[in-house]
C-alpha cells in the first residue's frame, strides 16, 4: 500500500487523497456500524410493530436503489462528482441528527413513520453516493492497482465499523440504567458527527472529470429483455431471488433476540459482531479462493449453505449457541457477498459497468423490499413455531432460500476460462487451511 501511496508516476493531488480516501472511511464505517445495525432497535425502542419494521427495512433500500439510475443526472446537475458526494455526506449528517431527536418526541406513531422517512432519505443519499464515490475513486487509480488498494481501505474500514457496532453496543447498555432515551440520543448524535468528520475529509480529496461512452446508454428493459442471451442478466436474478428469500427473515432476527428473546444489548451485539467479525476475517481466504476456482463456483457452494442459516436459528434459544451460527453465517455470507461484487467486474465491460451496477442494484433493491414486506406482514399471521411466530418465518424464508439456489444457480455461468476444477470437500478443507489448494488439485 505504501508502494501505492509513494508511486511517483501518480500525481501529488492524486496520492494526497488516496491517503485521505482511507482515513475518511474510518468515521464513515462507524457510523455505518451504528445505522446498519442499531437502526431496528432504535424502531422497536420507539414503538415499532413488526409490520413497520418491515417497512423500516423495505422502503429506505426501494428508494435508495431507484435513485441509482438517476446518478448521471444528480452528477450533472452538482457540477462534479466530488461536490455531489460533499452533498450528499452532509445531507446524511443532518438526517442523522434530525433521527437522534425522535427519542425526545412524544406519539410513537409519529415517531416510528418520522424515521422511516428519515432512513429513506438517508438510504437514497448513501446509494448515490457509493455509486458516484466509487466511479471517483477508481479513476484515481490504474487497473492493475485497484484491486490491490480496494483491499486494504476494506480491511481498515471493516475493523472500523466493527468498532462502531461495539461502541454502540456499550453505549446503550451503559445508558440502559440511566436513561435509554438519552443512550439513543448520544448514539445517533455520534453517527451524525462521524459522517460529518468523513464530510469534512472528502472534501480534501481531488476531483477529476470522467468520461461518457455511448456504449453504456442502454434502457432498463432492453437490459431485462436479454434474459435469454445475457449472462449477466441471468446472473442478476439469481442474486435477486437469494435477497428476496432471506430478506424475508433478514430484518427479523434484531425483533427476535430483542423484543421475543429479551437479549441485553451486550449479547446483542456480540452475536452481531460474530458474523460481522468473522466475514472481515474471511474475506481475503474467500478472495485468494475466487482466484483459483472462480467466483461463480463459490457463489453457488455459498447459497446452497445460506438456507441452513435461518434452520438453525430453530434449534436453540442460547446465545453462545446462536453467537456460533453467527459465525457460520459470517462464513458463509462473506464468500457469497465478496464474489457476488467480483463476478460482476469479470462479467462487464468497464463501459457498461456504471448502467449495469445501477440496474443490478435497481433489481435487488426490488427483492430486499418485497422480502422484507412480505415478512413483516407475514410475521403477524403465521402460527408459532416452537413458540415464536418469527421462527415460522425463519423457516419459510430458509425454505424458499433453498429453492432459490435450485431453480437459478444454473442458469448463469463463470467467465473466466482458466479456474481449477475441485470438489466441495476440497475447497472447504482449503478454505479452513487444513489441506490449501495446489496446482495439481483437479477434480
Amino acid at each position: 500500500m505504501r508502494r501505492i501511496l509513494r508511486d511517483s508516476a501518480l500525481p501529488e493531488n492524486i496520492r494526497r487523497s488516496l491517503s485521505i480516501s482511507w482515513k475518511e472511511g474510518i468515521p464513515a464505517a462507524i457510523m455505518a456500524g451504528i445505522v446498519d445495525y442499531y437502526m431496528i432497535p432504535y424502531a422497536l425502542f420507539l414503538g415499532a410493530s413488526t409490520p413497520q419494521i418491515g417497512f423500516l427495512i423495505s422502503v429506505p433500500n426501494l428508494f435508495g436503489s431507484i435513485t441509482q439510475l438517476f446518478a448521471v443526472r444528480a452528477v450533472a446537475v452538482s457540477g462534479s462528482r466530488l461536490r455531489f458526494v460533499l452533498i450528499g455526506a452532509i445531507t446524511q449528517a443532518a438526517v442523522l441528527f434530525l433521527a437522534a431527536t425522535l427519542a425526545l418526541r412524544s406519539g410513537p406513531d409519529s415517531k416510528v413513520y418520522a424515521l422511516i422517512f428519515l432512513l429513506t432519505v438517508f438510504r437514497m443519499m448513501g446509494h448515490l453516493i457509493g455509486t458516484v464515490w466509487n466511479s471517483l475513486v477508481s479513476d484515481y487509480l490504474p487497473p492493475e492497482q485497484r484491486g490491490n488498494y480496494f483491499g486494504w481501505r476494506s480491511s481498515i474500514v471493516g475493523i472500523a465499523g466493527i468498532a462502531g457496532i461495539g461502541i454502540a453496543g456499550v453505549l446503550l447498555s451503559c445508558m440502559k440504567e440511566i436513561s435509554q432515551t438519552f443512550g439513543y440520543v448520544l448514539l445517533f448524535i455520534l453517527a451524525s458527527f462521524s459522517r460529518a468528520v468523513s464530510a469534512r475529509l472528502l472534501s480534501k480529496m481531488a476531483d477529476v472529470s470522467s468520461c461518457a461512452s455511448r456504449e453504456g446508454d442502454f434502457g432498463f428493459l432492453e437490459f431485462i429483455g436479454r434474459f435469454r442471451e445475457s449472462n449477466f442478466v441471468r446472473y442478476t436474478l439469481y442474486v435477486a431471488g437469494v435477497i428476496f428469500a432471506t430478506h424475508i427473515s433478514a430484518p427479523y432476527f434484531s425483533v427476535y433476540m430483542l423484543r421475543d428473546l429479551h437479549f441485553s444489548y451486550l449479547q446483542y451485539m456480540a452475536i452481531i459482531l460474530a458474523g460481522t467479525g468473522t466475514t472481515l476475517i474471511v474475506y481475503p481466504i474467500w478472495g485468494r479462493h475466487a482466484d483459483l476456482v472462480g467466483n461463480a463456483r463459490i457463489l453457488k457452494t455459498m447459497s446452497f449453505l445460506i438456507p441452513l442459516i435461518p434452520l438453525l436459528w430453530l434449534i436453540s434459544k442460547n446465545p453462545v449457541y446462536l453467537f456460533g451460527v453467527e459465525i457460520f453465517s459470517g462464513f458463509v455470507w462473506g464468500g457469497f457477498n465478496l464474489c457476488v461484487t467480483n463476478y460482476i467486474f469479470d462479467a462487464v465491460s468497464p463501459p457498461k459497468r456504471v448502467r449495469c451496477l445501477g440496474y443490478f442494484g435497481l433489481i435487488n433493491g426490488f427483492a430486499v423490499f418485497f422480502g422484507a414486506f412480505l415478512g413483516g406482514i407475514l410475521a403477524e399471521k403465521l402460527p408459532p413455531l416452537l413458540g415464536y411466530r418469527i421462527l415460522t418465518l425463519f423457516l419459510i424464508s430458509g425454505v424458499l432460500r433453498f429453492f432459490a439456489h435450485f431453480l437459478l444457480s444454473g442458469r448463469f455461468q463463470e467467465i473466466r476460462a482458466s479456474v481449477r476444477r475441485v470438489s466441495n470437500f476440497q475447497l472447504f478443507f482449503s478454505a479452513f487451511g487444513i489441506k490449501p489448494l495446489t496446482a495439481g488439485d483437479e477434480d
